[in-house]
């Protein structure tokens, strides 16, 4: 596996590889944005129809869950989600970036010992969400976000939730919570850190012997991150409607 460099700020240990995957899944995602949205006429252009097309694919989404009116609330917040998911997703299976190194770097936190274990490479660019960190730190600001928009609605209808419909199910709704950032945050990381652990083996063989299975992976594991940026934003919405919705 390759070396990641490393920055430590105020006792913490930044990865500067997701940091930078990070930020440009980010700016691609606001580039994509501005430029299907210039320029808006009455009768769609090729690139208005894009974006609302996704618009109105993730409006449904949101509308599965959520009243129309609470549900256009939310309608911004499950558009960035899923474009940001969807770059950060795919930007792994177009471009890894690795670079060797001829010593160690103690700065980035590269060390000798390091270098020796992963062959002098070093990793300069994966997607994000291939590392637990980032996908634990999403799905755990939305159960946070989840909660308190609940709270915020009906403080009541939210404490109430957890004693229906029965007051002793008060234990097993509490550990239905807790699991719900777990189980959000691992599905999508073990699908794209496979995926992408699996490329990084095929990449390594004999091009005549694994070539055609690393193209026929690698056109598999796009089909696998628009599948999990959609699943990653269905469930978002599925934990917030459960807190909001009139039900």
């Amino acid at each position: 596996m390759d070396l990641t460099p490393k920055v430590k700020f105020l006792g913490l240990t930044f990865d500067v590889t997701l940091m930078i995957g990070s930020v440009i899944s980010a700016l691609i995602v606001m580039l994509i944005v501005f430029l299907l949205s210039r320029r808006l006429t009455v009768r769609p252009n090729g690139r208005q129809n894009v974006m609302e097309y996704i618009i109105d694919f993730v409006s449904g989404v949101t509308g599965m869950m959520l009243e129309k009116k609470e549900s256009a609330r939310y309608l911004s917040f499950a558009l960035t989600t899923f474009l940001f998911i969807l770059v950060a997703n795919l930007l792994g299976v177009i471009v890894m970036v690795t670079a060797t190194a001829s010593g160690p770097i103690p700065s980035l936190g590269i060390t000798a010992a390091g270098l020796k274990m992963a062959n002098n490479s070093v990793s300069w660019f994966k997607s994000p969400t291939s590392d637990i960190n980032v996908t634990v730190a999403m799905a755990g600001a939305i159960f946070l976000y989840s909660h308190f928009a609940g709270i915020a609605k009906s403080p009541l209808g939210y404490l109430h939730h957890y004693v229906k419909p029965f007051w002793w199910m008060l234990p097993i709704h509490i550990i239905d919570e807790v699991s719900k950032p777990a189980t959000h945050a691992l599905r999508l990381w073990a699908n794209i850190f496979a995926g992408e652990v699996l490329i990084l083996i095929l990449r390594e063989g004999a091009f005549y012997f694994t070539g055609i299975p690393l193209f026929a992976w690698m056109g598999f594991s796009v089909f696998v991150g628009c599948i999990q940026a959609y699943i990653f934003t269905v469930l978002a919405m599925v934990y917030i409607a459960q807190k909001v919705g009139e039900e």
